[in-house]
């Protein structure tokens, strides 16, 4: 028979489990509404030709930053991945840390995009932490209806960067900045330990949570990859 201050403890850890869960749920819910927002005014847009051919897909909602010129930055947000057949894998927890992130604007919170748009890019994306700018390579993406505007040094990148802040919208630098798996929040949302690798290579259920986000990928990338 469980003592009071057992079943205290078992109560709060309980209780931290669904606040922590009910967290990630808001965000993976915020990560839609600025892939239905970015992408509801087409002008200033993600091109959505490349939104199609993109390998994979990765939402910041809110990412925070901090100081003037030099600062470092941090986000929490979900990343998914195109099946080998059709359709999106459910989302995977990604974290976003580190300096050189081109302009900066004190104190205010960044939604940010990335579109990986190579096999070496979702490898980079797969395993558990990389570089962006290292092997794997970053420009900032082009705004508008279509992709025409691309410079050569886009074409050939390896992930694509979008950037929103205040209202303002267009592609961003990430040079220097990295991107690891939130082991955290994939483990609130699927009801267990889980990698980000099994995730993004289509071998686990997406949670119900997740139907809006990967919707929208559907609606905006498409269920299958253009060439």
């Amino acid at each position: 028979m469980k003592t009071f201050p057992t079943l205290l403890v078992l109560s709060v850890l309980s209780a931290g489990t669904l606040f922590g869960a009910s967290e990630d749920v808001e965000r993976l819910k915020a990560a839609g509404e600025v892939v239905t927002e970015i992408m509801g005014t087409p002008d200033k847009a993600i091109p959505q030709d490349l939104f199609q051919k993109a390998y994979c897909v990765v939402v910041i909602p809110g990412m925070k930053k901090a100081g003037f010129i030099f600062s470092g930055k941090y986000g929490r947000g979900f990343a998914a991945c195109r099946k080998e057949t059709t359709g999106w894998t459910g989302p995977a927890g990604m974290r976003v840390e580190g300096g050189g992130f081109g302009l900066q604007i004190g104190g205010s919170e960044t939604d940010l995009v990335l579109l990986v748009m190579s096999r070496k890019g979702m490898q980079g994306i797969l395993s558990s932490k990389f570089t962006l700018g290292g092997e794997i390579s970053a420009a900032a993406g082009p705004v508008g209806r279509d992709s025409t505007a691309q410079t050569d040094a886009t074409m050939r990148a390896d992930i694509l960067s979008w950037s929103r802040s205040r209202g303002i919208f267009g592609g961003i630098s990430l040079q220097g900045g990295t991107l690891r798996s939130d082991e955290e929040a994939d483990t609130s949302l699927y009801g267990k330990p889980i990698t980000s690798k099994e995730i993004l290579s289509g071998d686990a259920t997406a949670p119900a949570a997740a139907d809006g986000f990967v919707g929208k990928l559907s609606q905006y990338g498409g269920e299958k990859q253009t060439k």
